[in-house]
């Protein structure tokens, strides 16, 4: 990063942001980083502009810029050099003394808090999203009599990735599991409980167990991971009898899109998010001929800090009216219309449409 207190050539002698900047063995700068001390220089001669200028084309600006003092300060957080600040002076005449060198040395240490900071928040944002990706399916399995398709949308927010997960999972006799789930929390930690709620959910669906027997052995494995809360809705689809049995915990209800009829919010027992114990589930069977389409999605997707969110899911609803769309499509546009820049929860959405058995 570059300033300048007022207009001057000499800002065109620093290294430019954004690219690549090399220090030569000789410069202060570079003795200011290696050694981790304070380099000043009071009073600048022209001997000493090669030693402070990246090159002859910097080292002329400064000249005609009037460079008359100059003071370099290591960057340091925790123990490592990050960089430095680099400081010159042109029109006071007063060189740097001994108080700039203590006032400079604060500022810096600041900085280097600050700067250090982000990098750590990133390597855990990359870290996160990274377990996140990993644990997630990349596309969904060919099912019998039901077309899926999925997305995930991270955290605009840096350390808010959070325990969104989805999953589609062929069960036995041609049924399809469709799961959607939220961690509450963010970063690593909640991506990791997600990894292990999403891993029991996969072990539980082979079994071919009711919906609410699913939740009861998943409100005990959240129960066991400390300090953790999820919700979850659990659908099993049979083709054969097209239907879903339809169980939730504690999460936004799914929308249900009927060939030629309005999209509509089924109306579920909610019940209680996975881990507060000892709260039975309930299971509701729902038709869902060929055409049909069932859309499960996590709170980011409807939920924000000023708007209501009846009216959310009202525009949730008005988005799903057009049921002709391929399903792609459809997951593309309510996260474009739903999803703004600045929102601090990541989104699952998962839309399956039935059709008809070969």
């Amino acid at each position: 990063a570059v300033a300048s207190a007022f207009p001057s050539e000499a800002v065109r002698a620093a290294d430019p942001p954004g690219d690549i900047a090399a220090y030569a063995a000789d410069r202060l700068v570079t003795q200011s980083v290696t050694t981790g001390h304070p380099v000043l220089v009071a009073h600048v001669h022209a001997q000493d502009i090669s030693r402070i200028a990246r090159d002859s084309t910097a080292a002329s600006l400064l000249t005609r810029a009037g460079l008359r003092s100059y003071l370099a300060v290591p960057l340091i957080a925790r123990g490592e050099v990050l960089g430095a600040l680099d400081l010159k002076r042109t029109r006071n005449p007063l060189p740097f003394n001994d108080d700039d060198i203590v006032l400079a040395g604060e500022l810096a240490a600041r900085a280097a808090v600050c700067i250090d900071n982000a990098r750590w928040y990133r390597n855990a944002h990359h870290t996160a999203l990274a377990l996140q990706h990993h644990l997630l399916p990349h596309h969904p399995p060919p099912t019998p009599g039901l077309e899926v398709a999925s997305r995930y949308r991270p955290a605009a927010a840096s350390s808010e990735i959070g325990g969104d997960w989805f999953d589609a999972i062929a069960g036995p006799d041609d049924t399809t599991v469709l799961v959607i789930g939220d961690v509450m929390g963010s970063g690593i930690n909640a991506a990791a409980s997600m990894g292990q709620l999403r891993t029991a959910t996969r072990t539980l669906a082979e079994l071919a167990l009711e919906p609410t027997q699913v939740l009861q052995q998943l409100d005990r494995t959240t129960a066991a991971l400390e300090e953790t809360i999820a919700t979850c809705v659990y659908v099993v689809y049979d083709p054969h009898r097209s239907q879903c049995r339809v169980a939730v915990a504690g999460h936004q209800p799914p929308v249900l899109i009927r060939s030629g009829r309005t999209p509509e919010l089924l109306d579920l027992p909610t019940g209680a998010p996975l881990g507060v114990g000892g709260i039975p589930f309930e299971a509701t069977t729902v038709a869902m001929e060929p055409g049909d389409q069932l859309v499960l999605y996590t709170d980011g997707l409807v939920e924000t800090r000023d708007q209501p969110i009846d009216e959310r899911l009202d525009l949730l609803l008005a988005l799903l009216a057009d049921t002709g769309r391929p399903l792609e499509e459809t997951c593309d546009r309510l996260l474009d219309s739903l999803r703004r820049p600045d929102d601090h929860d990541d989104v699952a959405l998962v839309i399956a449409r039935a059709r008809p058995l070969p």
